[in-house]
């Protein structure tokens, strides 16, 4: 087992690494940049490195900052988080070359996956189902217009080295293409410096389920079940729950079966999540695969008693998994809200400010993953994420009112901040989502639905203002 672990992040997932480690009695190293001093994380990991100012591409996405700061820690290995340097193979092939592990897959894999693309086409050749799309990368005008109309309208181009729900676009027009796919090309180079992109099918209408995979370096993967992503605005997801509501089992358990076996082709180590649509016949296909641990992760461990950063842990660390298939019972029903410092009033931009109040809600079966305290200010630096809100209860109706519970006592109040937390309320109480008929459209359909007039700004605000005052 390692001594002594970097946590190459900030955040709640910083902290929760170094929760993991403590629990390990691994002692943990927290990074931070300047604008993190006053981080949670450094408060719980056992020492901290300062990596630079507060723009992350000179402080958490600088290698050289990190791996600094490790040699100088005397850390073993690096747990990289999410987003950040997660699936960057270049940074875990420099883990390598200074005797560092990288928390993740190798990263030859993580470099082949990493290309959306390729990917696909692994998959493919796996057995998995896929859309109709283009075979790899579409480099020139011509081809773009050759694969239309092969596949047909609507379809969306994405970045092939994308990620984050950054780097699509959804082309419903012929008129439209070679404008949409010449902005996306460029959107690619500047967001991932690689303009290429590829080109699947569309499907408007469906459910984003994704399967959480572990396996070892010993030949063992299991699964631990689908979670629910549908809830997403411009891709990014707002809220999951497992299981998936109101899909079959035995689908689900197809999709679960085929996850590992797409696995065990690739030769995976590491947590990882097989990403599927499923569309309103029942027919599930293959989008991409996330090699590493995903924001949404607790709702799994919520519902299967396995902590998935251990497990990623021992497993980089050469350990056999400490779990088989036949171990893995799933109870009850588990959801998560992503608590984020935006205004939904004004298309969800982000809002920043020091926090004079901040009390997560509390309860029976009640978890809250946050960095935050009050008094702390949120830095316009960084991804926007301030807690995830987590229930656990033996249905979903009950998780249903659990959650929008935990929601209206949740306090968080500070000059200029706004959250997320009244805008999931109005999803917790949307018709089409309680019955779980909701797809990827939902939040779209919602703003269409809602009106403008007094009553209706009444009502939001009703939902907004918990026990405790603004959320």
């Amino acid at each position: 087992m390692f001594k002594r672990v970097l946590i190459a992040n900030r955040g709640e997932i910083a902290v929760r690494v170094a929760r993991a480690c403590r629990e390990l009695g691994i002692r943990s190293i927290a990074v931070h940049s300047t604008a993190d001093r006053d981080s949670e994380a450094l408060r719980l990991a056992d020492e901290a490195v300062q990596i630079g100012p507060a723009p992350a591409r000179r402080s958490y996405l600088d290698p050289a900052a990190v791996i600094s700061a490790a040699l100088k820690a005397g850390a073993d290995a690096i747990h990289p988080g999410y987003g950040f340097l997660s699936e960057d193979p270049d940074f875990a092939e420099i883990c390598g070359a200074y005797d560092i592990t990288f928390i993740g897959p190798p990263a030859p894999l993580m470099r082949e996956l990493g290309d959306k693309a390729r990917a696909r086409a692994m998959m493919a050749q796996a057995g998995l189902p896929t859309l109709a799309g283009s075979d790899g990368a579409v480099l020139d005008e011509a081809t773009a217009e050759e694969v239309a109309a092969r596949i047909g309208f609507p379809l969306i181009i994405k970045a092939v080295a994308g990620g984050g729900g950054r780097g699509m676009t959804v082309v419903r027009e012929p008129g439209d293409l070679l404008t949409a796919y010449r902005r996306t090309r460029a959107d690619a180079l500047a967001l991932f410096g690689d303009g290429r992109v590829y080109m699947e099918r569309y499907v408007a209408a469906a459910r984003h389920v994704e399967v959480q995979v572990i396996a070892d370096g010993h030949g063992r993967a299991v699964h631990l079940g689908e979670r629910d992503c549908s809830v997403q605005r411009r891709h990014q997801k707002l809220l999951e729950e497992t299981p998936a509501p109101n899909l079959p089992r035995q689908l689900t358990g197809k999709m679960s079966e085929m996850a590992v076996h797409g696995a065990r082709a690739l030769g995976y180590v590491g947590a990882g999540t097989f990403e599927f649509l499923v569309d309103d016949e029942g027919r599930f296909t293959f989008m991409e695969i996330n090699c590493r641990i995903q924001v949404e992760h607790p709702v799994t461990e919520e519902v299967t008693g396995i902590d998935l950063v251990q497990e990623q842990i021992k497993v980089a660390a050469g350990m056999p998994l400490s779990i088989a298939q036949t171990d893995v019972e799933r109870r009850g029903v588990s959801i998560e809200c992503r608590v984020n410092t935006e205004d939904p009033e004004r298309g969800f931009a982000p809002t920043a400010g020091t926090l004079t109040d901040f009390r997560p809600p509390g309860g029976p079966f009640t978890r809250v993953d946050s960095h935050a305290f009050t008094g702390w200010r949120v830095p316009p630096d960084y991804d926007s994420l301030l807690a995830k809100v987590v229930v656990w209860a033996p249905d979903r109706q009950r998780a249903l009112a659990r959650m929008d519970r935990a929601l209206a006592e949740m306090v968080v109040e500070g000059p200029g901040v706004r959250t997320t937390a009244g805008f999931l309320r109005r999803v917790l109480a949307d018709e089409t989502f309680r019955k779980g008929d909701h797809t990827t459209s939902i939040v779209a359909e919602m703003s269409e639905s809602e009106v403008s007039g007094p009553e209706d700004r009444a009502r939001k605000q009703g939902l907004e203002n918990g026990p405790g005052g603004r959320a």
